[in-house]
């Protein structure tokens, strides 16, 4: 076999194994989602109070996330890893699920952005549903959660800045 033939060969085998080396960093980024456990409390963009709590499920496969704003009824977000990312469902007191994913690019984002991927319930895509979330990680005890409602095209953020509660 001659050199360059070689050459080729070595490029196409690392060209392939590289990716499995890589792996994903939704992991890395699943651990920090899964060190918010414990109880949280805030307030909203309009000063009002908002309790949220994340406890780690199943083994390790899940967190759920108990969402509590001032004046709304409670929300449930369950958090799965989903091959190279990381997904949600919502559960709404509006009777439908959004689904969101986000797919990490590094395993100390400070940010995850969840892009709307479909809803179980959703009558119409006009009819109103959590369509995005941002969680940004502050430190290990502060988040901001920005959840944005979308209803007949329009978009609403709630931004719900958290604190860890200690004791």
């Amino acid at each position: 076999m001659n050199r360059n033939r070689l050459a080729k060969l070595l490029v196409l085998a690392l060209c392939i194994a590289l990716p499995a080396w890589a792996g994903t960093h939704s992991a890395a980024v699943f651990k920090k989602l899964q060190s918010l456990s414990g109880d949280w409390e805030g307030k909203d963009d309009h000063g009002m109070l908002v309790k949220t709590s994340f406890k780690v499920l199943a083994s390790g496969t899940a967190v759920m996330e108990t969402l509590s704003p001032s004046g709304m009824e409670e929300m449930v977000t369950l958090y799965s890893m989903d091959g190279d990312g990381i997904a949600l469902v919502h559960y709404c007191p509006t009777n439908n699920q959004p689904r969101m994913r986000v797919v990490p690019d590094s395993d100390d984002m400070k940010e995850l952005s969840f892009d709307f991927q479909g809803a179980g319930n959703l009558k119409t895509p006009a009819a109103g549903h959590q369509h995005h979330l941002v969680i940004l990680f502050v430190d290990a005890d502060h988040i901001t959660e920005t959840w944005t409602w979308r209803q007949d095209g329009k978009e609403t953020p709630m931004v719900f800045h958290l604190t860890r509660k200690t004791g």
